[in-house]
């Protein structure tokens, strides 16, 4: 059966704020160390992998940031831009049309178009024959997606424009799109969440609406910076009478760090164990990083940790 990373498509989604791009990283990496070719996408013209590996702005190109993994920066005007110049045979034609006032407007008067380019490229990088010249296909393309409500208009703009525009080339290929989004063999959807009240009801409406209204299941939910338990319920006890006892001396703010932590701890287990029950899909945990930021090595162990989870890698 065909896992997460054996797919040709993913689409990271979530509540925004929750490490959407981290995971993305994360699990491009994982599917780099497995040898597959991957490229992982930011959309609205969003710039965070450069950042990340130290490279210059990546923008509208196809960079490769170490072995099988490459990034990529959609800007939606430089996708039209692309769409124009496969479309049509003289590139003059393209500059000259683009160029234009009365396509501008046309272009900004098109309900759904800057998001149908943005998707039609991302449905170009993972085809066995790219239309792009001298472009070399990916085994898997990962989407870092706009937040949830955005998510979820996002992933309906092919059935949406086909339903506008009818006939023509772009309604052919947004059709097209929608089928293989739908696919679940080739196209897979990852829910990232945070261990808190209001990321996990939003995570369990998402994972509702992506079925109902996209008409797509959910592979995999990931919980990510969730704090260890570092102590028991007994120990927590002994905790809070040393600190009675400590009070005012040098050893009472370590005690408070640790059960401030194991507080922390309770209540994000507690979600947990709240999203298992309200969600079908399977749930990896990432735990959370003390870091001041978040850097290769730190993408590097969430790939080792997302790996031998299972919840991207074994069958569902």
């Amino acid at each position: 059966m065909t896992t997460l990373l054996d797919k040709r498509l993913v689409f990271v989604t979530g509540k925004g704020g929750v490490g959407k791009t981290t995971v993305s990283l994360a699990l491009g990496l994982a599917a780099a160390r497995r040898g597959r070719r991957t490229i992982v996408c930011e959309v609205s013209a969003q710039e965070h992998a450069s950042r990340i590996f130290k490279r210059a702005e990546i923008g509208f190109h196809e960079v490769e940031l170490r072995r099988d993994l490459s990034a990529i920066s959609i800007d939606p005007d430089r996708s039209l831009r692309e769409y124009l110049e496969l479309q049509l045979p003289v590139k003059a034609m393209s500059d000259l049309l683009y160029k234009s006032r009365i396509f501008s407007y046309l272009a900004a008067a098109t309900p759904g178009l800057r998001e149908m380019v943005t998707i039609g490229k991302i449905w170009e990088l993972g085809l066995n024959q790219r239309k792009a010249k001298h472009s070399e296909p990916y085994d898997l393309v990962i989407v870092d997606s706009p937040a949830t409500g955005h998510g979820i208009g996002f992933l309906q703009t092919p059935r949406t424009f086909a339903e506008i525009a009818r006939v023509g080339p772009m309604a052919n290929q947004a059709k097209t799109i929608d089928r293989q989004l739908t696919e679940h063999e080739r196209t897979g959807v990852v829910i990232v969440a945070l261990p808190e009240e209001m990321p996990v009801n939003e995570t369990v409406s998402l994972e509702s609406a992506l079925s109902e209204t996209v008409g797509v299941s959910v592979d995999a939910i990931i919980l990510n910076a969730l704090y260890p338990k570092r102590f028991e319920e007994a120990e927590e006890t002994t905790l809070r009478e040393a600190l009675g006892a400590a009070e005012g001396g040098p050893g009472a703010v370590a005690i408070r760090a640790a059960l401030s932590q194991a507080n922390r701890a309770r209540d994000q287990h507690r979600q947990r164990a709240r999203l298992g029950e309200l969600t079908s899909a399977p749930i990896g945990e990432l735990p959370y990083l003390f870091a001041p930021a978040i850097g290769v090595e730190q993408l590097e162990l969430l790939a080792e940790v997302l790996e031998q989870s299972g919840a991207v890698g074994a069958p569902r």
